[in-house]
């Protein structure tokens, strides 16, 4: 009469696991003996129990030296696996949550929350790998997997094809090229090993993996592509005289100048800079004896300049710059339907010889769906002539102007995570040097660097530009004036 069960040990599995079943009930299974004299040990078993004893144990498919599994091996594969789950999760978190969080655009909102949600589903498959390189408790285990590195795949192609648009060093590459090697070789792995065979319902589950892919697929276009193409941008800008009144005391008349701007377009934008500029214009007049073009070639020669303005009365222009200003403070936003306005006087004299008065009204700005500016940084004033300002330029070559520079990051996350940064930088000087750039290489004075390249930025910024003009003659103005 035996004291204790008989257990039974059934053939090693493909991956050398033992069942182990006692009165015809599965009790647990064993990779080795020290973990079936574990098991036994739970139903009356000694420790140092006989495993050859017959009438304690029977083996199947194999004697108690009948152990497969090479530990180290599963473990190691195990390791890595939940390794590189666990650092794509991450990475994953480090995309996705500025846009989940901080984002204009619902659109990159929900972009932000797939990444996300994509990083969570990587945890769940490192948390599953251990249970499938395991004891396999969970039929779906290696399913959860597949879709973990699917996902890493998926992720890190597309980091690597944005790179390869532009072939831009980051530290970031150190994380998303090993993972995409890394995704490749465990992809294979589980394809191999057909780790989605023991789903339920395979079929579902490839439906809902395709169907996951296609809904980010489309996220991402429209986030990046159709959205930010389709939202117009438009600009009311106003620059006006008003009535002149004359000072007494002093031989000048006082001009009022009404600058307005308005947002009237569907996106909210920075304003990078902004200039006004009033010109007084001094001619010498003829009798017409000459026709127009005879005229203006005469006086494009003499002025040494191309002028696109063409009169038959009016020879040998001359511009004066009488006032130049800002309208308002560099990295300022304007959000749809906002409006600024200002009041400004400046001082005309009455026998300057001007015959008109015109005024150039000015402004850059980027759009905000595109990128966000490190505003606290572009607000600060780096002085051309100061030479501690890593700005220094001669005053007799450069005058006086003041930069503005401040980094740049696109809304879209993954765009920064495969680019060198970008800065956005503004010139301005009263003498009217007005430029904006947005670019990857350092300041210079001679140009501010690659044209093409600036361009390409701007362009993919949303930057540009608007104006609008207006001219009086001062004959209205100083009659206004009662002069």
């Amino acid at each position: 009469m035996r004291i204790r069960p008989w257990a039974v040990v059934e053939p090693p599995d493909n991956r050398g696991l033992r069942r182990v079943t006692i009165g015809g009930e599965t009790v647990g299974s064993a990779w080795s003996p020290d973990e079936l004299r574990k098991i036994l040990g739970r139903f009356g078993y000694p420790e140092n129990a006989d495993l050859d004893d017959p009438s304690s144990v029977s083996w199947r498919g194999g004697d108690s030296r009948t152990w497969p599994d090479r530990a180290w091996r599963r473990r190691t594969v195990m390791s890595l696996m939940m390794a590189g789950l666990l650092v794509s999760m991450a990475f994953s978190a480090v995309i996705g949550w500025p846009d989940a969080a901080g984002a204009l655009t619902f659109a990159q909102r929900i972009t932000g929350v797939l990444f996300v949600l994509s990083g969570v589903v990587q945890g769940a498959a490192a948390i599953a790998a251990r249970d499938y390189w395991g004891r396999r408790q969970s039929r779906a285990s290696g399913a959860i997997v597949l879709l973990g590195v699917i996902i890493v795949l998926a992720t890190d192609s597309l980091l690597l094809f944005l790179w390869l648009e532009e072939r831009e060093y980051t530290h970031h590459a150190l994380v998303y090229i090993p993972l995409w090697c890394w995704s490749v070789w465990a992809l294979f792995l589980l394809v191999r090993e057909k780790s989605w065979k023991c789903v339920p319902q395979p079929k579902k589950f490839a439906a809902g993996v395709v169907a996951t892919a296609l809904l980010t697929a489309v996220s991402l276009a429209y986030s990046t592509m159709y959205q930010p193409a389709a939202a117009p941008m438009h600009f009311t800008l106003k620059a006006e005289f008003g009535k002149a009144w004359e000072d007494r005391n002093v031989p000048y008349v006082h001009v009022p100048l009404t600058l307005y701007m308005k947002n009237t377009g569907g996106i909210p934008v920075y304003i990078i800079n902004d200039i006004y500029t009033v010109r007084g214009r001094g001619a010498s007049y003829s009798s017409g004896e000459e026709d127009l073009t005879t005229e203006w070639r005469k006086s494009v020669g003499r002025q040494g300049r191309s002028e696109g303005e063409a009169e038959l009365y009016v020879d040998q222009l001359r511009y004066t710059t009488i006032s130049s200003g800002r309208f308002s403070e560099s990295g300022n936003s304007l959000d749809v339907g906002q409006e600024y306005s200002m009041r400004r006087v400046f001082q005309l004299p009455k026998d300057a010889g001007y015959d008109t008065v015109s005024v150039e009204f000015q402004i850059s700005y980027m759009r905000k769906d595109r990128g966000k500016l490190d505003v606290e940084e572009f607000r600060f004033a780096h002085l051309s002539w100061d030479e501690n300002s890593g700005y220094y330029c001669l005053p007799a070559i450069c005058g006086g102007q003041l930069i503005y520079r401040g980094r740049v990051r696109h809304n879209n996350n993954l765009i920064n995570v495969t680019r060198k940064p970008r800065y956005v930088t503004a010139v301005w000087s009263p003498q009217g040097r007005f430029i904006s750039s947005i670019s990857s290489l350092r300041f210079d004075y001679s140009g501010l660097g690659d044209y093409q390249e600036e361009r390409r930025e701007m362009e993919g910024y949303g930057a540009a530009k608007a104006r609008v003009d207006s001219e009086v003659s001062v004959a209205k103005l100083l009659g206004s004036a009662g002069v």
